[in-house]
């Protein structure tokens, strides 16, 4: 096993205006399951790529445990990758496949049958192994893809969104399997995901991408209930943090007709006289006093739900009208067309941001 290091690695494309990846730095523990996660086009499959020897890295270096890995052809980087596509050879057998690879380093048949065996118990493959992948379903390709990395026995796994071709019920199941894996191997591990719920549920860290640039690195838990900024506050959690421009007024700042209640030492860290107010769904409550919202949509999902509308006086259409959403009891949810007054919980879970740089100043 080995740490992964990143110092200040960019790629560049040849004609492009700017970096894919840009001064990118990381530590990645020995044995750590990291998560690579942002919207498409955001570098963070270039970073795995840069780290699997697949691309050139324009500046800057990459180690993989003492070694300088920077130049190094992929062969020879000890390292195993499981595509989006699986990549399985359609001829061949998933023993073969799974044990293709060790018979190309030269690895002896009986070697290379016991760890072949050994994969295909951890991974539940025993009765498959004399088929062909087109007999295989999406979930049981991508465990011949997750065993033919792991007979290898490589120091790190590189996987660039494996699951996205799986359907939504397979894919919640086979996360949590890749999760307990790679908990029982003990494999450094790098993971590429769009999925910000896959992130959360799967990573001992997620770290955050947006433009080629690393924006935060952070326990799960931390990147939720701490982002450095407004974009990390709107891409981790499901649904989304409310995120509502508010006009700084005495006492705190301005949402509709109400004043949501923010400290003076807060404000006084604002790069203008708006702020950003932060609200996660969960942590609103229907009240007396609060912002006033009018129910376009009520979801209820059996025990709870989810109010969507719109703040009143925001705006007459869905493009001008600023959004809302807030997980209510589906026991005592409000009408359609009505209006609701929605109250934070506690005081404590209102974000604030500045409203210029979009940095975190609560």
């Amino acid at each position: 096993m080995a740490t992964v290091t990143f110092n200040d690695a960019t790629r560049v494309y040849p004609g492009a205006d700017r970096p894919a990846v840009d001064k990118f730095s990381l530590e990645i523990g020995d044995g750590e399951f990291m998560v690579l996660v942002g919207p498409s086009g955001c570098g963070k499959s270039t970073t795995l790529r840069m780290l699997a020897g697949l691309e050139e890295v324009n500046s800057g270096t990459i180690f993989i445990g003492e070694r300088d890995v920077t130049t190094l052809p992929p062969k020879d980087r000890d390292i195993a990758m499981v595509f989006q596509n699986y990549a399985l050879y359609p001829h061949m057998s998933v023993a073969d496949n799974m044990g293709f690879a060790l018979k190309m380093a030269g690895v002896p048949k009986a070697e290379r049958d016991q760890r072949v065996a050994e994969a295909a118990k951890l991974l539940g493959l025993e009765e498959y192994l004399a088929r062909k992948p087109k007999a295989l379903s999406g979930g049981q390709r991508q465990r011949v893809a997750m065993g033919r990395a792991i007979v290898r026995k490589p120091q790190v796994f590189l996987m660039d969104e494996p699951l996205s071709n799986l359907d939504a019920k397979l894919r919640v199941s086979t996360r949590t399997q890749i999760a307990a894996l790679q908990a029982r191997l003990g494999v450094t591990t790098v993971y590429v995901t769009h999925d910000q719920v896959e992130a959360m549920t799967m990573g001992d860290r997620i770290a955050v991408m947006k433009d080629g640039l690393l924006q935060q690195v952070d326990s799960p838990l931390k990147l939720y209930d701490e982002p450095v900024n407004i974009f990390v506050a709107g891409f981790i959690g499901s649904p989304a943090m409310n995120l509502m421009p508010a006009k700084i007024v005495e006492g705190g700042a301005q949402i509709g007709d109400y004043t949501v209640p923010i400290s003076r030492e807060v404000l006084a860290k604002a790069d203008s006289d708006t702020v950003v107010v932060g609200i996660r769904p969960e942590n609103f409550k229907i009240d007396t006093t609060g912002i006033s919202v009018d129910v376009a949509v009520v979801e209820e999902l059996g025990a709870d739900g989810y109010l969507y509308g719109t703040i009143s006086g925001s705006g007459d259409d869905a493009i001008t009208a600023q959004q809302i959403v807030a997980h209510i009891s589906a026991r005592t949810a409000p009408q359609r067309g009505t209006t609701v007054r929605l109250n934070a919980i506690d005081p404590a879970t209102v974000h604030v941001f500045a409203e210029k740089s979009g940095l975190r100043i609560s």
